[in-house]
C-alpha cells in the first residue's frame, strides 16, 4: 500500500508505536491517515487534524471513529470491507462444518486415544436454512458460498431490497421462525450493540446453531450461554468476544489471568465441546492482507481523482 501510494506522489510517514496524544500533536500537518484499531479516533483527535481530509481504515468497521464528527468536519471515511469478504465467508463455512460434525472434537479425542463414533456423529447442511443477519458484504460472501450446498438461504437486514440472486430477504418474524442456522454479518453500532440476548433468542422458534464473525460486543454472553445450556442454542463458532479489547489484539485473559478472574461465561465457552474459538482471524487471511492494503488504494486514488 505505502510503496504505491508513494508512487502516486503521497508523501507517507509510518508510526506504530505513538501513543494518541503523541500523534495529536503532529496530526495537523497530515490530509490522509490510514489506520487499524490502535486507539480510537475521536472528536479531541479530529479538532487537531486541521487537514484531514480522509481516514482509511483498513478493515471493515468504523467504530473506532467518531463518524458523525468526521462528517461535520467533511472528513471522508473509507473502510475495505471489500478486501476481506472472501475470507469471511470461507470461515464461516469451515466453523460451521467443524461445529455440526464435530471435527476439531473427533480429532481432538483421536489425538488423545480415544476412538468415539458415535458421540461425534454429526449433522448435515442439506435441507436446513441458513439465516444471515446483515447483508452487507460479508454476508453476501457467505450466501454465494452456501449455494454449493443444498440449504435455503434467507437474511435479515434493516436495509430494504439488498437482496441478490443467492439468498432471500424476509421479516425479522418469519427469520426467527425458520432458520436452522443463524450466522451474524451486522457491524458494531447502537442498534447492534447486545443484539444477541435472551429476549431475541426466545423468539427463535427452532433450536439453531450460531456463528459471529462480526463482532463480539453484539453479543450478550451470559445470555449466549444460558441458551446453550438449555439447547435452544445448539452450538456456536466465535471468531469475535465480548470480552476482546478494542484494538481486537488481545484478549483480557493474559499468562497471570487465575481462572477466577475469567468470567464464569467465559470458562463455560473454552469448556464446552459445542462451541469453536478462534481469535478473530476470520477476515485475517494472508491474502485478504493484500486485499484490504489495495482496496485502500484505490480508495484513495477514487477520492483524488488520480
Amino acid at each position: 500500500m505505502i510503496d504505491q501510494l508513494n508512487q502516486l506522489g503521497f508523501v507517507n510517514d509510518e508510526d506504530f508505536i505513538s501513543t494518541k496524544i503523541e500523534i495529536e500533536t503532529k496530526i495537523h500537518k497530515y490530509d490522509g491517515i490510514v489506520i487499524r484499531s490502535r486507539f480510537k479516533i475521536d472528536r479531541a483527535f479530529m479538532d487537531k487534524a486541521i487537514n484531514l481530509k480522509f481516514i482509511a481504515r483498513v478493515g471493515a468497521g468504523l467504530e473506532s471513529i467518531d463518524c458523525d464528527y468526521a462528517k461535520t468536519k467533511d472528513i471522508t471515511l473509507i473502510a475495505a470491507p471489500e478486501g476481506n469478504q472472501n475470507a469471511v465467508g470461507e470461515h464461516v463455512i469451515g466453523m460451521l462444518l467443524s461445529l455440526l460434525n464435530r471435527l476439531n472434537i473427533a480429532n481432538s479425542q483421536i489425538k488423545n486415544g480415544k476412538w468415539e463414533r458415535e458421540s461425534n456423529r454429526g449433522h448435515e447442511l442439506e435441507g436446513k436454512t441458513v439465516g444471515i443477519i446483515g447483508y452487507g458484504h460479508m454476508g453476501k460472501s457467505l450466501a454465494k458460498k452456501l449455494k454449493g450446498f443444498d440449504v435455503t438461504v434467507i437474511f435479515y437486514d434493516i436495509a430494504d431490497h439488498v437482496g441478490d440472486e443467492n439468498a432471500t430477504q424476509v421479516s425479522l418474524e418469519y427469520f426467527q421462525q425458520k432458520s436452522d442456522i443463524v450466522s451474524l454479518h451486522t457491524p458494531w453500532t447502537p442498534e447492534t450493540d447486545k443484539l444477541l440476548n435472551s429476549a431475541f433468542i426466545n423468539e427463535f422458534a427452532k433450536p439453531f446453531w450460531f456463528i459471529n464473525t462480526a463482532r463480539g460486543n453484539s453479543v450478550v454472553t451470559e445470555d449466549l450461554v444460558e441458551a446453550l445450556q438449555s439447547k435452544k442454542i445448539l452450538g456456536a463458532g466465535l471468531d469475535v468476544l465480548e470480552y476482546e479489547n478494542l484494538s481486537f489484539e488481545n484478549l483480557f485473559i493474559n499468562p497471570t489471568t487465575a481462572n477466577s478472574e475469567i468470567p464464569a461465561a467465559m470458562q463455560y465457552l473454552i469448556a464446552a465441546d459445542n462451541v469453536m474459538l478462534t481469535p478473530h482471524i476470520a477476515g485475517w487471511t494472508f491474502e485478504s492482507h493484500e486485499k484490504l492494503a489495495q482496496v485502500i488504494v484505490d480508495k484513495i486514488k477514487n477520492l483524488f481523482g488520480l
